[in-house]
């Protein structure tokens, strides 16, 4: 279970320190410091193994029939890239401890760092490709919360909006190549993948599943032509680039090539999309980072321009070149993050990143210069450095390409000018920087940063010195670790050393140092931080323009379909959806027909004839009231409902006859409470002076309604028919009554089905409830009602306005028949209400009851209390935290599937345990009865959230009705509470103080 340990152990920090005070400023780093140094001991203490070949697996099941569980699987080159994640974790970690600002809620960034990590660590380790996905869609949305961390910023929110819009739809091709990648092989394990490369190659869908996986990988890891997103992304706080730089994030994608190199490798449609991609981005990054103004745009693109070096190898089909990606992935982690923390010291001392006004800061900051000076020279390949040996790796497999004379001639040439730029680029990072005259009228006075957060720095800048010098003695054996468990076989000699005579690799270095040096002088005009980029910006080749461009047609796009296909009358989006449900299920039966049933038809029997008689007679009355009376139309709904439910009793289904029952008492009260909101129906004076036109549409509107009714309630009742006729043994109900006592250790063969073989389902849809009631807070709670509406004359509207609010009237009362009940007696039925409630939760599982309808009966008495008390009752129970019980209801029905691997068994399996005590006895525990526990939490928590934004909704408003400047000629319909028309509700403002 290490590995599985390596994962969970961030995500657990995480949720640690989400829940930190946000002054707990050391507590919360140094809780992300060991979670990180745990992460880095678990995962070198694999290295042994890794050194055998082995491959080390962890499986925790989940779907087994479906060839899906949790499998976590370490080979070397995901123990060196777990390593990378995790050390670099921790030295970013330091380095932020003193980076972020005091005022910074720094346990919320290190929270949202913790789950990035555990996310990443989750993309490297996985060994399904289903549950790789997943973790990599992980990584687009935590690092847009970390991206988008100083929300306050515009430019903070939009770089998270398109790194996320980018990265998140690779991430959606990355699903759909990974799903037929494993149709072809037929299973999404890791190994069985990986040793499927020749059927791979050879099948028809290899080309799509490679577009396919090559657009998640190409997307995640900013290269052309998805590069723009990752400059934008520089908003995000130093530590955060850094880190998303070097080891996580862009790094994601040429991990996944590399993983996925022995199964799709080795084709021309591999090298011509994979290395085009590689080399586009090579030059175009490196091109466009001798022209940024900004020190960390410098790096980004730096970034795109080494990543597309990556890329570029590995699209070669070469082991050789598949060694030089690996190792440069390393170099580039060590380097780039060293050279980010500079640029934040110098920001952090300075105030400013902007290299038109930075300038002579060695004098002041010695120490952050010279690191910086030696990180600049690896990232541009000067000897006795670490980019200088894998700079030379990558120049001699361009040398010894295959192909036509143009890729024997081009490629070389465009990696000299690759070399060219880079070593431009970073001459203007260094010398204008810290060298030449003292900058003036900086924000702030420059000096040395504390000396712990140098020390990050300086460790990485001594690794680029001792792997640059002795590269045999230091990297070489992880690097052969890792190399062979990707190549296996075809594992080819290597050797890693400085000096390997005068060669042609060594004289095209030598030309690109010599061309950077006379491009840097050349381009002297540009020294001091120009915004425009030639060619690029004069051609308008701007990612981010074309993004937006294609943006904002998108949306365009999108309103006019949906003004096509949807109205703001809710009578045409019902009609839209009743005909797309008919057309459904019409289209399968005219295909198979409906089966006859060979049962015969019981005699009708005249008390439940009459029943039905009355429960469609209140369903035709509540339609025809609801034109004119909502009051009426509601209650006659409520009557429907109750033969609905009565019908239930009738065919022996308690448990569907008690939950319909109260759901139907929760949403008809509920429902009554917002009836005083809803814009009145008013009925014109001029009606009866409407053209004959208009009156012909409006009847005809109703026909094709009532014949859609007929023909969808007719089409309902004949597959009700069809279904009752068959014989009892048919179908898969004799499945669940035989096994589910059985199977399932429950009687109730209903609440066994929820909580047990649909479980899932059940827990979907208890997170459905929550968002919901979780979303009509948010709404409720932004929206004030007009004065008017509320029955407050002029005066109160006035008082209201000087003093806040008018306070609920506190001797509300509840009207039983001819008589007031005191509210001090409805009061004492919450705590039955409770009884009864527990009741019910705890013999659900073999008797009619349930999480559910315990959570509606403790409903029904809260709302009682509501109409009791009124306004004041309902926003004084707040302090209860319903979100909280939404919450704790999640968590309680998930943890009961999770208690499940600790079995270990399928997720949502029933544990169950038997044991006596001395006095109560036999005693049966279940699993079920926690995952019970949490659909009850959540029907609770989930009614009173709504409760309350009903409660807001009601207090008197605080605020004038917007002048309207409409006199409508108006007459409240029969039935309807006096308010204010619908074109008021449109000008009344929320309240911005709650």
């Amino acid at each position: 279970m290490s590995l599985t340990w390596i994962v969970i152990l961030p995500f657990a920090g995480s949720l640690c320190a989400a829940f930190l005070p946000s002054h707990a400023r050391n507590t919360a780093a140094w809780l992300a410091g060991g979670v990180a140094l745990a992460c880095v001991a678990l995962t070198f203490q694999f290295y042994p193994q890794m050194m055998g070949g082995a491959v080390v697996r962890d499986v925790v099941q989940w779907a087994p029939s479906l060839g899906l569980d949790f499998t976590f699987r370490m080979d070397g080159f995901a123990w060196l890239f777990a390593m990378l994640v995790t050390v670099m974790g921790a030295l970013v970690i330091l380095y932020a401890r003193y980076y972020m600002a005091p005022q910074d809620p720094v346990p919320r960034f290190f929270s949202f760092f913790l789950a990035f990590m555990g996310a990443m660590l989750g993309v490297v380790l996985s060994g399904n490709l289903i549950q790789l996905v997943v973790f990599w869609e992980l990584t687009s949305l935590t690092s847009f919360m970390l991206i988008a961390y100083w929300y306050h910023r515009a430019d903070a929110r939009r770089g998270a909006r398109m790194a996320l819009t980018v990265t998140a739809g690779g991430g959606l091709c990355l699903l759909a190549g990974v799903l037929i990648l494993g149709r072809i092989v037929g299973s999404y394990d890791l190994d069985a993948v990986l040793a499927s490369g020749e059927l791979v190659r050879a099948h028809s869908w290899y080309l799509p599943a490679l577009i396919l996986i090559a657009l998640g990988a190409l997307t995640k890891s900013a290269q052309f032509p998805f590069h723009f997103w990752l400059p934008h992304a520089m908003a995000a706080p130093t530590p955060v680039s850094v880190y998303l730089h070097s080891a996580t994030m862009v790094k994601a994608g040429v991990f996944l090539l590399v993983r996925l190199w022995p199964v799709l490798a080795g084709t021309d449609a591999w090298f011509w999309i994979i290395g085009s991609a590689g080399l586009s981005s090579l030059v175009l990054g490196a091109y466009m980072a001798i022209f940024q103004r900004d020190m960390k745009g410098v790096l980004a693109y730096s970034t795109i321009s080494h990543l597309g070096l990556i890329t570029l190898l590995l699209g070669l089909n070469s082991a050789l070149a598949l060694i030089a990606a690996i190792f440069h992935i390393v170099n580039h982690a060590t380097f780039k993050a060293s050279l980010f923390m500079a640029a934040g010291m110098v920001d952090h001392e300075t105030g400013t990143r902007d290299l038109s006004r930075l300038s002579g800061l060695y004098r002041a900051m010695p120490l952050t210069a010279t690191l910086a000076t030696v990180g600049a020279a690896a990232m541009a390949g000067v000897p006795l450095l670490n980019g200088f040996i894998s700079k030379e790796m990558f120049f001699t497999e361009t040398i010894f390409i295959s192909g036509n004379l143009i890729t024997r001639l081009g490629l070389p040439a465009m990696a000299v000018i690759w070399g060219i730029f880079s070593v431009a680029y970073s001459l203007r990072f260094i010398l204008q920087v810290f060298f030449g005259p003292s900058a003036r009228d900086l924000p702030r006075n420059p000096h040395e940063p504390p000396r712990w957060m140098l020390l990050p720095s300086a460790l990485l800048v001594a690794a680029c010195l001792v792997v640059g010098m002795v590269p045999a003695k230091t990297i070489e054996p992880y690097l052969d670790v890792a190399s062979l468990s990707v190549l296996g076989a075809d594992m080819p000699l290597h050797s890693l050393a400085v000096w390997h005579g005068v060669s042609l690799p060594l004289i095209m270095s030598l030309l690109a140092m010599a061309g950077g040096v006379l491009l840097y002088r050349a381009l002297g005009k540009y020294q001091q931080g120009t915004a425009v980029v030639p060619l690029v910006d004069r051609f308008h080749l701007d990612g981010k323009r074309i993004f937006e461009f294609l943006l904002e047609k998108l949306d365009v796009s999108a309103r006019g379909l949906t003004q096509w296909l949807s109205t703001e009358r809710l009578q045409v989006q019902l009609l839209l959806l009743i005909c797309a449900a008919f057309a459904s299920a019409l289209i399968p039966l005219s295909h198979g027909g409906l089966p006859e049933g060979d049962m015969s038809v019981a005699a009708i029997d005249p008390a439940f004839a009459m029943m039905w008689l009355v429960g469609a007679v209140c369903a035709i009355a509540a339609a025809a009231q609801a034109k004119y009376h909502r009051l009426a139309a509601l209650s006659l709904s409520g009557a429907a409902g109750l033969a609905t439910c009565m019908t239930f009793v009738w065919f022996s289904a308690p448990d569907l006859a008690l939950t319909q029952l109260v759901v139907e008492v929760v949403t008809l009260v509920l429902i009554l409470l917002g009836l005083r909101w809803l814009p009145p129906r008013y009925k014109s004076i001029d009606d009866d002076a409407r053209s004959l036109g208009a009156r012909i549409r409006a009847r005809s509107r109703r026909l094709r309604d009532l014949g859609l009714a007929i023909v969808a309630g007719a089409g309902m009742t004949i597959l009700s028919f069809a279904v009752l006729t068959r014989q009892a043994g048919e179908g898969i109900s004799p499945f669940f009554i035989e096994n589910s006592l059985l199977l399932a250790g429950g009687a109730n063969v209903i609440n066994v089905i929820l909580v047990d073989f649909r479980g899932f389902d059940t827990l979907g849809e208890i997170t459905v409830l929550g968002i919901v009631a979780l979303t009509v807070f948010a709404l409720l709670r932004r929206f004030r009602p007009a004065p008017e509406s509320m029955g407050l004359t002029p005066q109160q509207q006035e008082q209201d306005a000087q003093t806040g609010r008018s306070p609920p009237d506190p001797h509300a009362l509840l009207p039983v028949g001819p008589m007031m009940l005191p509210a001090v007696i409805v009061q004492l039925l919450l705590p039955v209400a409770g009884m009864v409630a527990v009741f019910f939760l705890l013999r659900g599982h073999n008797e009619p009851g349930g999480g559910f309808v315990a959570g509606l009966i403790v409903t029904t008495a809260v709302i009682l209390q509501y109409l009791v008390g009124g306004t004041a009752w309902a926003e004084s129970r707040t302090r209860i935290h319903p979100q909280y019980w939404i919450a704790l209801g999640l968590l309680c029905a998930a943890g009961a599937g999770v208690s499940a691997w600790l079995a270990p068994r399928q997720f949502l399996s029933a544990l169950t345990w038997h044991t006596t005590l001395p006095v109560i006895g036999e005693l049966h525990l279940s699993t079920v009865l926690l995952f019970d526990l949490g659909v009850f939490l959540l029907v609770v928590g989930a009614a009173v959230l709504i409760l309350v934004a009903l409660a807001h909704q009601s207090r008197r408003g605080h605020r004038k009705a917007a002048p309207t400047h409409v006199e409508p000629k108006y007459e409240v319909a029969p039935g309807e509470m006096p308010s204010t028309p619908a074109t008021a509700y449109a000008l009344v403002q929320p309240n911005k103080g709650d």
